[in-house]
């Protein structure tokens, strides 16, 4: 097992690896202060989505299970307990306090902002219920849809514990405790229309849901050396979760890292978990996947697609976003379902 990395260490050893020169560049990766705005004054109209009844089965898990790690953004440690739900009860979240935060689009932190344009967070998705948050759910969340969970209690202190930044101890873990198919059917999001958020150029951030039969998604980065462009198409129907999505790490480069933690934006658990990039090179681990970055970028959309509450049957297409792009698609996506409701209640 890897040693800690603390930042003052690490610095020391970039220094004497590669000839240290001061960078002036602002790097393009999203840094962990920043933020994205996205429009949210759209009209949605009824039809675009619809949500319909599934064959497949409401699941939860068999035992309760538990896991330890450190918080990525307190870089304290903490964990969380896993247990058992019944049906139509949803993922709840229980922080210590005893206080529930649902593990869904209405709880996220600025739902309820009724602005032109929303911010998010680019680095990371927060749930609140006005009194408490539970910080960096996506992974945690990325691996209940995949694993078709829909019933879960998280108890857990105000983040959801990092093992190496990707989702592949969450694996085992849901491996651990077992599936359990329960005696109800679950709802699924059919997207009828192409819905999304952004302008659909290729050199423009934009991220959108379209029609398609099964779930597909499609995602392209385009960042300075050692990334590149990275393209990558996942079907859960045609290749492996656990294998190829799930141990992607999260990344960002050395500059952004330190002057998060100087401001006081994150802990230390960023050092040991994530794919750090200095002056074009990966500095601190070797990559488990030539295209290990657009990887993660799928594992991130796929835990905050999840917040929509229902599994969707459409192909979802991603251009350079992060999870400010994600969860304003949610919401849009959340906002068509409700359209949609509210017309056929109208005709009933």
């Amino acid at each position: 097992m890897e040693k800690p990395l603390h930042l003052d260490v690490l610095l020391d050893k970039v220094k004497s690896a590669i000839k240290y020169r001061p960078s002036r560049s602002v790097s393009t990766l999203p840094s962990d202060t920043e933020l994205e705005i996205v429009s949210a004054d759209v009209l949605i109209p009824p039809g675009m989505v619809e949500v319909v009844d599934s064959p497949e089965p409401q699941r939860t898990l068999r035992e309760n299970v538990v896991l330890n790690g450190v918080g990525l953004l307190s870089g304290r440690k903490t964990g969380i307990i896993l247990s058992p739900l019944g049906i139509n009860e949803g993922i709840v979240f229980q922080t210590l306090d005893g206080q529930t935060i649902r593990g869904h689009i209405t709880a996220l932190e600025n739902f309820s902002q009724t602005v032109s344009s929303k911010t998010f967070s680019a680095n990371s998705t927060t749930l609140d219920n006005g009194r408490q948050q539970v910080r960096t759910v996506e992974h945690l969340m990325a691996i209940f849809s995949m694993y078709g969970i829909t019933n879960v209690l998280i108890k857990v202190d105000d983040e959801v514990p990092n093992i190496d930044g990707s989702a592949k101890d969450f694996c085992d873990l849901i491996e651990q405790a077992g599936i359990e198919e329960q005696p109800a059917f679950t709802r699924e999001a059919v997207i009828r229309q192409k819905i999304g958020v952004g302008n659909a150029e290729r050199h423009e951030k934009h991220l959108y849901a379209e029609p398609f039969d099964g779930f597909e998604i499609v995602m392209r980065v385009d960042y300075p050396s050692p990334i590149g462009e990275q393209i990558f198409t996942f079907n859960p129907e045609k290749g492996s979760f656990a294998e190829e999505i799930a141990p992607a790490r999260s990344f960002n480069t050395f500059e952004n890292i330190e002057m998060a933690q100087r401001l006081g934006k994150v802990g230390g658990g960023y050092l040991n978990s994530h794919i750090i990039m200095y002056e074009g090179k990966v500095i601190n681990t070797a990559l488990r996947f030539p295209d290990e970055f657009v990887r993660h970028k799928i594992l991130d959309l796929i835990g905050d697609l999840y917040l929509l509450g229902f599994s969707i049957r459409g192909r979802i297409t991603a251009n350079m976003t992060s999870h400010g792009y994600n969860q304003a698609l949610v919401e849009r996506l959340y906002q068509a379902i409700q359209s949609s409701a509210r017309m056929k209640a109208m005709k009933i």
